[in-house]
């Protein structure tokens, strides 16, 4: 029988998207730019997933330049990887303030191996968005900064969320990272698809590190009330 982690390496070896993005748009999938990345990342499913067990999913936006984007791993920068993971890692350091921020929650379940024995972290899309910025350098884009970025990866966004679920994932409470249009769109898709019995959502990570950060005490708490209600729900 295939482990979690074998599934979720097969994912992230085939995840493709093969659509026209709008112009000024460019996918960013680091799986297939980087080589290092998958081994790098297959080092980690196989350290806290190497079994059949069901857990909860959370869903982010889109991997980051500076997070997933890099490892591979969705809220994992190198620091995190090599820090918190114990997991090495050869190249450039890069910081996410959305991975300081979940791996303080992540410390505060009790350490990674207990909190990725239950949960399982991706995006809606899979699979990230840059454009130039205002100054022509490189920025982070959402799925949905545009209707037309939307319109394109909608069907890719469906059919990723449904792969994912066939690794063993309970479909009783999913996770939303994003209590905005991150979530007005999840629960629109999952309305018209029925995913998830229910959909809880969170502040986004990078919202609390930028904007709430005096109260971060509060969001850790806030998560780990959260996910420790999905454990206590059968």
């Amino acid at each position: 029988m295939k482990s979690f982690a074998d599934k979720v390496m097969a994912f992230n070896k085939t995840v493709n998207f093969k659509g026209n993005l709008p112009a000024g748009i460019s996918m960013m999938n680091p799986f297939k730019e980087n080589k290092k990345i998958l081994s790098v990342s297959a080092a980690f499913y196989k350290k806290y997933y190497s079994d059949t067990n069901p857990r909860h999913l959370i869903l982010g936006i889109n991997p980051g330049r500076f997070g997933g984007g890099v490892t591979g791993i969705p809220f994992t920068d190198t620091k995190r990887l090599i820090e918190k993971c114990s997991i090495p890692y050869e190249g450039k350091e890069t910081y996410e303030p959305s991975s300081v921020f979940v791996y303080e929650v992540i410390n505060a379940f009790g350490g990674a191996a207990d909190f990725y024995k239950r949960f399982y972290i991706n995006s809606i899309c899979p699979l990230g968005f840059t454009a130039a910025g205002h100054n022509g350098k490189e920025v982070n884009y959402n799925y949905y900064d545009s209707k037309e970025l939307t319109h394109a990866v909608y069907d890719f966004i469906i059919d990723s969320i449904q792969k994912q679920i066939r690794f063993g994932i309970e479909t009783d409470i999913c996770f939303c990272f994003g209590n905005g249009k991150n979530e007005k769109f999840l629960r629109q898709v999952n309305e018209e698809n029925k995913f998830f019995k229910k959909i809880i959502a969170l502040e986004h990570p990078r919202f609390v590190m930028q904007y709430k950060s005096k109260s971060k005490q509060y969001y850790i708490d806030k998560y780990i009330a959260a996910f420790n209600s999905a454990l206590h729900v059968k």
